[in-house]
């Protein structure tokens, strides 16, 4: 039976997935638009983080070490992510736009920084004759740093310019909306991408890698598009001083709640990526699977982060208080942990990918929870902007730390157990792995320490629900 436009209509909107994001402030067409910017984002961080690592390494001879210098690069933007909020927030123009400048020069950015990536890529290579022994490092720093710029700015002024449309009660949806489709604009073009790379040429990688860049600017140009009303402004107004940075941020960490919160977000994403790198090693290693077996570990991640983030909108829109959504978050991860640290000794495969599956959904729910909450916090002389460029430097400088950390510890730690310097006892390769995953777990532990003072704060209130009985963090005894 198939359905048509009036019966799909009347269908119930429990049976269409975010259909009750939308408002009347922000219709379901509008929304599901203004999230493609996501995808882009998506796309790029593929990109940057999976494909063009592979292809540099394995393909153009690249070495490791300089690999992992250009990856770090957009990490290194990140921090710059609440100062990005806050120009977007005082930002003066004759029409009133405050978004859509930064999303759409966010956009140019990082299509130039892939547009000139594939020719910097190929001089790093070696494949040179005229110029400088150094214009391949230089080159393809300079393409990384526009991508990253590109992608940090793009995704802060998107994610306030989603807050300033979203009602306060479908805003928790809205958010877990943004973050699926993050992971679908992720999962797509990694698929497209590594197929249209399966037989890889130079040219080929130019094609793509700019073809990407093409796509960037059409999915951001029609996810910008009459998104933001036109308020236009007075010649004074647009002269009037700009509330200084300090300023802004000063009153933002005196909501009381914004610091806490902003150190359980880079906690907690530390406590959760340091395996990014760690669980294809771990899997192959240790349990001896091949590599088309520890490739669908990526899949059964996303999966587990997917569930994560309809679980996190459906809570959410209940009035569940955030702060102990990323509680119940953080205790599914401990339990993944658990599973993938008693997987090598069991030599239990279905386990290990449980485990990967867990960790997915709980690092799911902790980011939908922290960035609601970010996104409802009391509201001074700050604005959106600077709130959601503070989360978002948190947890990418986080995110990026974590994985150099985590792969920085297993080498060390593995080179110990080689060497028999541990003795006997901790002779076992998996060692280093248990190491660094029992460091995430006590990680885990200390965000739920600094998580318990918010759920007590209790600054979130939207839909409370007096009946609930359900047991938090702040009813554990202490």
């Amino acid at each position: 039976m198939i359905l048509g436009k009036k019966q799909i209509a009347h269908l119930p909107k429990s049976w269409l997935p975010f259909a009750d994001a939308a408002s009347d402030d922000l219709p379901l067409a509008q929304l599901l638009r203004l999230s493609l910017f996501q995808v882009s984002v998506g796309m790029a961080t593929v990109l940057l983080l999976g494909t063009l690592n592979r292809v540099m390494i394995v393909e153009l001879s690249v070495p490791a070490m300089i690999v992992a210098a250009m990856i770090a690069i957009p990490v290194l933007v990140a921090p710059f992510r609440a100062l990005l909020g806050h120009r977007s927030d005082t930002h003066r123009s004759a029409i009133g736009w405050k978004r859509i400048p930064y999303l759409w020069f966010g956009s140019l950015w990082q299509m130039g920084g892939l547009a000139i990536m594939p020719f910097a890529l190929i001089v790093l290579s070696g494949d040179q004759t005229l110029g400088p022994a150094w214009a391949g490092e230089v080159l393809a720093a300079l393409a990384f740093l526009m991508t990253g710029i590109g992608l940090h700015m793009t995704q802060t002024a998107g994610l306030a310019l989603a807050c300033d449309r979203a009602t306060d009660a479908t805003r928790p949806r809205v958010v877990a909306l943004l973050y699926v489709m993050f992971l679908l604009g992720m999962a797509v073009s990694a698929i497209v991408v590594g197929w249209l790379l399966r037989d890889f040429d130079p040219v080929l990688l130019v094609r793509v890698v700019q073809g990407c860049g093409v796509a960037t600017l059409v999915l951001n140009m029609i996810a910008l598009w009459k998104q933001e009303k036109v308020r236009p402004m007075t010649k004074a107004e647009r002269a009037a001083p700009r509330p200084l940075f300090r300023d802004a941020w000063h009153d933002l960490m005196a909501g009381g709640s914004a610091g806490r919160l902003l150190a359980v977000v880079a906690l907690g994403t530390l406590a959760f990526n340091m395996q990014d790198v760690l669980l294809e090693p771990y899997g192959g290693e240790i349990l001896g699977l091949s590599v088309g077996q520890t490739t669908w570990l990526t899949a059964v991640y996303a999966l587990g982060a997917l569930a994560g983030f309809l679980v996190a909108g459906r809570w959410l829109a209940r009035g569940l208080d955030p702060f102990r959504m990323a509680a119940r978050g953080l205790l599914v991860g401990i339990a993944a942990f658990c599973a993938v640290i008693f997987a090598g000794p069991m030599g239990s495969v279905p386990l290990f990918f449980a485990g990967a599956a867990g960790i997915g959904l709980g690092a799911g729910l902790f980011a939908v929870a922290t960035l609601s909450a970010t996104m409802a916090l009391p509201a001074g002389t700050h604005g959106a902007g600077l709130a959601l460029g503070a989360w978002g430097a948190a947890q990418a400088t986080a995110a990026g730390l974590s994985i150099f950390i985590g792969g920085t510890l297993r080498d060390i730690f593995g080179g110990l157990i080689a060497t028999g310097r541990l003795g006997p006892a901790l002779s076992d390769p998996a060692i280093a792995y248990s190491f660094v995953y029992h460091l995430e777990i006590g990680l885990l532990f200390a965000t739920l320490i600094a998580l318990g003072p918010l759920v007590r704060i209790g600054t979130y209130t939207q839909n409370p629900r007096h009946d609930d009985t359900r047991i938090g963090i702040v009813e554990f005894p202490t």
